[in-house]
């Protein structure tokens, strides 16, 4: 059986919580490992799924109330050891230095473009499993 790559994704909205399952698909590109989901809808729920691990990436919702994805990203950078990559949903293109700001590897814009959430998430799962982490 082949290994699988674990992704949390952050929303206080379950429609954008599906829209980024459907988007990523079983199998965001074909070299990279099959995917399953955690799914949370509160920052103590993101916390506690990462300090528990095996998680490999996080799509942060940049739009979540009352905790935004971007500062989610920020603390966690700063509380989480060996934090897994970011991949934030951000509302507009030119909320990308803000995805910047709060250290994110990767930005995509809100809604949801099946394709290019793909293949950002691709890009994370690769340099993630490429360093071993």
């Amino acid at each position: 059986m082949q290994p699988t790559a674990t992704v949390l994704v952050y929303s206080d909205d379950s429609g954008t919580r599906q829209q980024v399952r459907l988007a990523a698909g079983r199998r965001p590109a074909p070299d990279v490992p099959p995917v399953e989901f955690v799914e949370c809808a509160t920052l103590p729920a993101v916390l506690s799924a990462l300090e528990e691990g095996g998680i490999d990436v996080c799509v942060l919702d940049g739009e979540a109330v009352p905790a935004g994805g971007m500062g989610v990203c920020r603390q966690i950078k700063d509380e989480i050891f060996r934090c897994p990559p970011v991949l934030l949903l951000i509302g507009r293109p030119q909320d990308a230095w803000l995805a910047t700001w709060s250290r994110a590897e990767a930005a995509v814009t809100h809604p949801v473009d099946p394709v290019a959430l793909a293949d950002a998430l691709a890009g994370l799962l690769r340099k993630r499993h490429a360093v071993g982490a």
